[in-house]
């Protein structure tokens, strides 16, 4: 991509960043590490890969993202609501009692795939859509984002045996390796490392990248759509709390909201880096 593309993708990346701390901010809780790290993938996979349409969001043909880490909605909502399927200042009503925004994804939110947040169960949905789109004779992707922790469910590895065995190579699963879950480090609770290995042997072609950077991830996403016949993980090293200071690689930051103090100054930080991007 030239330096305009991507310009424009960190601009993006740094406003749903913003929107993430708003959300979480205001609805007193939330997961703002987790989100923050996915911040610049889903940045990408909306505003430059997917085939999606915020004036017509339940088009067959568009391609399908389910978070199967759906405590990690902050970020799915703030991209969303970017990208135009509803109002940015819902963001700010998120989890409040009749909003439209909840603490997960749910379905009948303009944008929103599949309901997910049950830990393990989102990459089974995502190999469903998969295989229908297969049998319809469809041409869309469906893209899973499953956090490190999580694939440590066993559900995981059974929907990632019947993705390979099905042949789903319009499948993308994208694990966010920051190393970090709501016990500890990843490798301390419960290892599930190595991952590369993991979903290779069960018959996955398997690509690493940087998460936060954009050549990294188009690259990747390029190779990706070159395989035939077996289904893709993408493993992106990322940064817990990616943006705002004192939430990078914090354990803290899952499952905790900032008081106003830290609001103030994580939204500082994030405004001094979209000046400087704007500049």
């Amino acid at each position: 991509m030239d330096s305009t593309e991507k310009k424009r993708l960190q601009i993006n990346a740094c406003k749903a960043r913003m929107g993430i701390i708003e959300g979480v901010y205001n609805a007193k809780s939330g997961h703002p590490g987790g989100s923050l790290s996915i911040a610049d993938l889903l940045t990408y996979l909306y505003f430059e890969k997917m085939n999606v349409d915020a004036e017509n969001p339940d088009m067959p043909d568009r391609d399908r993202l389910v978070l199967s880490k759906g405590h990690c909605a902050p970020a799915l909502y703030s991209v969303l609501a970017l990208k135009g399927f509803f109002p940015q200042k819902e963001l700010k009503k998120l989890r409040h009692i009749g909003a439209l925004l909840q603490g997960h994804p749910c379905i009948h939110i303009n944008g929103v795939d599949m309901s997910s947040g049950s830990l393990g169960q989102g990459i089974s949905a995502a190999c469903g859509m998969a295989l229908a789109a297969k049998l319809d004779s469809k041409s869309y992707k469906v893209y899973a984002v499953l956090g490190d922790g999580e694939i440590e469910e066993g559900q995981v590895w059974e929907a990632a045996m019947f993705a390979a065995h099905k042949n789903l190579d319009n499948l993308i699963a994208i694990v966010d390796n920051n190393g970090l879950q709501i016990d500890g480090p990843i490798t301390e609770v419960c290892s599930p490392e190595p991952i590369t290995d993991k979903f290779e042997a069960f018959g996955w072609h398997v690509i690493t990248m940087d998460a936060h950077d954009f050549d990294s991830i188009e690259k990747a996403f390029e190779e990706a759509e070159s395989i035939k016949d077996k289904p893709v993980a993408i493993i992106e090293k990322s940064v817990k709390g990616k943006g705002v200071s004192f939430m990078e690689n914090q354990v803290s930051w899952h499952g905790t909201a900032p008081n106003e103090q830290q609001y103030e100054q994580a939204m500082s930080e994030l405004s001094a880096q979209l000046k400087e991007l704007e500049g």
